[in-house]
């Protein structure tokens, strides 16, 4: 019984427990309809709330796991941070939870719904599909594959969206987006047979529209795909008509139907980048809009497409070059033409538009020149690449008498010598001429010779062979080579008398000279007659020739004839007009009409009284009192001179005249002080040396020859002893001199004054061996004998010492050296050509050492002149203008640089046309400023500093005139072909950013730095 009891009780506790569990369970249960219910009310938070407390207290493992699913189900809706790891842990905790492979579905599904297709195929991925029905598994299979495809994963794309191309719910759609892919794979084929079998439902006709024009664009079935996008152009949005229209307008293209293809092209509004508000064009969709304008003939539209072209290097821009090239040629514009044609030849896509284009490129270089080689290079480089060509005959001819157009001689010998296959004995008869001519006119006469006797080597044409032999002859006056000069110009007139040129006109001039610098005075004086005989026009040349012919006569003797030629002198009124009347008053002394003489040196002293020649005007006077015995009048003048001109080389002649005067008075004491004064103030110079001489004869007189030995003692230039020995030495260097034995006067010299550096002849001996030295063209070692001379007192031998030191100094761009000479020169120099030299090179100086104001001073000096030649009055005008530039006075710069292209040839000319243009930019004047800039190719191509300067003047003028092509290519080839001018490169770089920087606004081809 007792056990019995015991079991009830048992039993009845153990009824109790349960009961309590039951109780606890269904509680739960309760509270997880209650969750579930606001779970499918989509109150997720709430439900999560209650899900989590039912999760703990529930001991049920499948309500637990339950639980924790809609937990993280609902964290995934919240779009909570920590939904995914929910997930995941619920995944973990509950391995095999029945609703593991829904969470996953459910998950993916709800970021599918989302249109958050990457996290949708993070989960999807995890999903056993062979888990899932039928019908689960078509909708997992659609929505996976439509994730990746939306996450441009096509590959998975493809795999998933096949596997339901064709079931009833998902089949079309499933089509549509593998045509989709395929379309975007470039697989048209197959992408147009999966659009066609969804074509005819509605829900896809307008999407597809669009896609099967492209399509069939694609496919080259132009005619449909016009139809297709004209048939949706009505019903479609701004964006999609762009791309209709460019659909329609490149069919109508490919089909050559450009009439039609032109508007449609025109309104296609561009791609849009990520950063771009507007739409930007290609390169091809600017080329096929210009190819379809110039296939019409429109060739003012077809240059404004071709010319957006910027930095294209493919077949498609090499076609449009080539066509800009050609619609450039229809409008008569000839350099835009050269740039595009020459972009076209370096492209090798398309071998037979290459070699079109270099043919073009070539002529036209002929035409008009060509900035970036000379036109001998282009023709010549045609030939060479295609020697084969059926032109080859044409091109020939051009590039021979392009040797003579391009004026590029330097570069035309280097073609001519180094091109066999086209060596012209004629073409190199006359390059070698006209490069003679630009040495001779940059005072190079012995490289000039060098080519003007290579012209003579090849006598070919008999008007270049008279040319050369005059040229020759010239060069060799100008090398005081007189005997070789008169040879010459003797040649050239026996054979000018068969050719016309303008040489002929002055030779009689020329020998003339000739003759007078041989001291063959008769014949001077004939061929100065027969000059002014002949010439009427001239009359600098005709003033010059009667002075000449006056001095020729007065040498002779032939005072009369003389005074003559020099009163017709004076009558022309031109220049020079005091040295005609100076010698006029000295011929009249020699005829005897000394009372003449005196009158007229008389009213010259008055008359000119800034005449150079004043100085030696007052000394003849002087001597012609002496003579006439007017003593007193006679020291008044040469007092007079001594004053007003201390620095006149005739000052130490009139003193040693007073003291001649004096001594031949017997008033020796007065004539000492004259001679020693001489000696003191004018030591080593001929009249130091003939004083010293007369004193010591007043001393011998005296009987006071021990004052004399201890006054010649304090003369450092005066030997008392060896005075034979040393005249012996000095006058066998002197006769090596004389007779024209350059190295032997040259080493005896050098001997003498080794052996006696201060002797009476020491400044004669630096003098001759100075010139010797300069002969030989040996100006370094001829400079410290012209040094020597020049530190000596004033002496006859002062002012070509002056003229040739400072010459050596400017040449060797020693400038601070140089002016002090030239200064002196300037206010010392008898000879008017001296005075300008000094003036000439003053400017310069000064310019160099940035004087800029000393410098202009000077150039207006020298402008003042009646004397100058072009040359010199083009580098007076330059220095006016670089200071001007220097100075930011550009008014003044572009007057100046206006006067030195009237005047300049070579370099000096190519700065200033450079300068021209660069001023008509300034103004706004673009085309008249390119206008120019093609004159400068043309006429100065081998001066290529201002050739790449005025190019990148060029590409401003083009861009400001719209045109980018131009000014793109142009900046292109300065930086490659003008390298070793840095300031122009970096320029054309500036430029050329700014430029592509605002061209890439609009066109997506072009490429800019960032």
């Amino acid at each position: 019984m007792i056990k019995i009891v015991s079991l009830w009780v048992a039993i009845i506790f153990t009824c109790h427990g349960f009961a309590q569990q039951s109780a606890t369970y269904t509680n739960d249960l309760v509270d997880y309809q209650k969750a579930l219910s606001l779970y499918n009310n989509q109150q997720y938070l709430a439900a999560q709330s209650l899900f989590s407390t039912v999760k703990k207290t529930a001991e049920q493992e499948v309500l637990k796991s339950d639980c924790a699913y809609y937990i993280a189900n609902c964290a995934v809706r919240l779009n909570q941070q920590n939904a995914d790891q929910l997930i995941q842990d619920f995944v973990d905790e509950y391995p095999t939870s029945t609703k593991r492979n829904t969470a996953f579905v459910d998950v993916g599904d709800y970021y599918f719904e989302n249109s958050k297709y990457a996290y949708a195929r993070k989960w999807y991925d995890k999903v056993n599909e062979n888990a899932l029905a039928k019908k689960e598994r078509e909708r997992f299979y659609f929505r996976n594959g439509y994730s990746a495809f939306s996450s441009k994963q096509y590959k998975e794309a493809k795999t998933y969206l096949t596997k339901v191309e064709n079931s009833q719910e998902f089949g079309s759609q499933a089509k549509y987006y593998i045509g989709f892919m395929a379309y975007e794979g470039d697989d048209y084929d197959k992408a147009n047979e999966y659009f066609d079998q969804v074509s005819d439902q509605e829900r896809y006709k307008e999407k597809l529209s669009y896609y099967q024009a492209d399509l069939h664009f694609k496919l080259g079935k132009f005619e449909k795909a016009i139809a297709l996008a004209k048939e949706r152009l009505h019903s479609s949005d701004d964006a999609e008509v762009s791309e209709l229209s460019k659909i329609i307008g490149e069919s109508y293209f490919n089909l050559e139907q450009y009439k039609e293809a032109i508007p449609y092209l025109s309104e296609y509004k561009g791609k849009k980048g990520k950063r771009d508000k507007t739409g930007k064009w290609n390169n091809t969709d600017f080329y096929q809009l210009g190819y379809a304008h110039y296939k019409q003939g429109d060739y003012e539209n077809a240059i404004s497409e071709f010319n957006k072209i910027i930095g294209g290097t493919n077949a498609i821009a090499q076609n449009a070059y080539y066509h800009l090239g050609e619609s450039y040629i229809k409008l008569d514009k000839k350099q835009e033409a050269l740039n595009a044609f020459r972009n076209a030849s370096q492209m090798d896509f398309d071998l037979k538009i290459q070699e079109d284009a270099w043919l073009n490129y070539a002529k036209i270089s002929y035409d008009i020149g060509n900035p970036y080689q000379s036109a001998p290079q282009v023709l010549a480089g045609y030939l060479d690449k295609y020697p084969e060509t059926s032109y080859k005959e044409e091109i020939e001819t051009l590039l021979i008498d392009s040797y003579i157009t391009s004026k590029n001689y330097k570069e035309a010998l280097k073609l001519l010598e180094g091109k066999k296959n086209f060596e012209n004995k004629v073409a190199y008869q006359k390059v070698a001429f006209y490069r003679g001519i630009e040495l001779y006119n940059e005072n190079q006469y012995l490289e000039a010779e060098t080519l003007f006797d290579g012209s003579l080597k090849e006598p070919r044409d008999p008007l270049y062979v008279a040319r050369a032999t005059f040229w020759k002859a010239e060069t060799d006056y100008n090398l005081t080579d007189y005997d070789d000069a008169l040879v010459g110009f003797k040649q050239f007139q026996q054979q000018a008398q068969s050719e016309t040129t303008s040489e002929i006109e002055n030779i009689d001039y020329n020998l003339a000279y000739t003759y007078f610098k041989l001291k063959n005075y008769s014949q001077a004086t004939k061929h100065f007659n027969a000059f002014i005989v002949k010439n009427k026009e001239d009359k600098v040349r005709l003033n010059d020739a009667y002075l000449r012919l006056g001095d020729g006569y007065f040498v002779s003797s032939d005072y009369k004839n003389a005074i003559n030629a020099y009163e017709k002198a004076i009558k022309l009124s031109e220049i020079d007009s005091d040295y005609a009347f100076f010698q006029k008053a000295i011929s009249a002394g020699y005829v005897g009409k000394s009372s003449k003489k005196i009158s007229e040196l008389e009213q010259f002293i008055s008359e000119y009284p800034k005449s150079k020649l004043r100085d030696d005007a007052m000394y003849e006077l002087g001597n012609s009192y002496v003579k006439t015995n007017e003593t007193e009048k006679a020291m008044d003048v040469y007092n007079r001179l001594g004053s007003e001109y201390r620095m006149s080389s005739f000052v130490p002649k009139a003193l040693l005249r007073q003291g001649l005067v004096y001594y031949n008075a017997s008033e020796n004491e007065r004539a000492l002080t004259k001679f020693k004064k001489v000696a003191a103030d004018f030591p080593g110079t001929p009249e130091a040396v003939q004083a010293v001489s007369t004193a010591k004869l007043i001393y011998i007189d005296l009987g006071r020859v021990d004052d004399y030995a201890k006054w010649v003692r304090t003369l450092d230039y005066v030997e008392v002893t060896d005075s034979e020995l040393e005249n012996a030495t000095y006058e066998a260097a002197e006769k090596q001199y004389i007779d024209g034995n350059t190295d032997k006067a040259i080493k005896q010299f050098n001997g003498y004054l080794n052996q006696f550096p201060d002797g009476l002849h020491a400044l004669q001996a630096h003098f001759y061996v100075a010139q010797l030295y300069y002969k030989k063209d040996l100006t370094a070692n001829a400079a410290p004998h012209y040094k020597y001379v020049v530190e000596a007192s004033r002496n006859e031998y002062t002012e070509e010492a002056l003229s040739r030191l400072s010459q050596f100094y400017l040449e060797s761009k020693s400038w601070n050296k140089a002016i002090p000479l030239l200064l002196r020169l300037e206010e010392e120099a008898n000879f008017p050509q001296n005075i300008v030299f000094a003036q000439s090179n003053l400017m310069k100086a000064n310019y160099q050492l940035n004087n800029y104001d000393d410098a202009v001073a000077y150039a207006e000096k020298v402008l003042t002149s009646s004397k100058i030649d072009n040359k010199i009055k083009s580098d007076a005008h330059i220095i006016i203008a670089r200071s001007a530039m220097k100075t930011g006075d550009e008014t003044r710069a572009k007057t100046a640089y206006t006067k030195v292209e009237r005047v300049a040839t070579g370099e000096t000319a190519a700065e200033a046309l450079y300068f021209n243009a660069y001023f008509k930019n300034k103004e706004g004047k673009h085309e008249a400023s390119n206008q120019t800039v093609q004159k400068l190719a043309k006429d100065f191509s081998g001066y290529k500093y201002y050739s790449a300067k005025g190019l990148v003047l060029m590409a401003k003028n083009y861009y400001a005139l719209k045109d980018a092509f131009q000014a793109t290519y142009i900046l292109e080839s300065v930086i490659q072909n003008f390298a070793e001018y840095d300031d122009v490169v970096t320029e054309a770089k500036s430029e050329l950013r700014k430029i592509k920087t605002e061209e890439a606004k609009t066109n997506s081809s072009i490429e800019t730095e960032d």
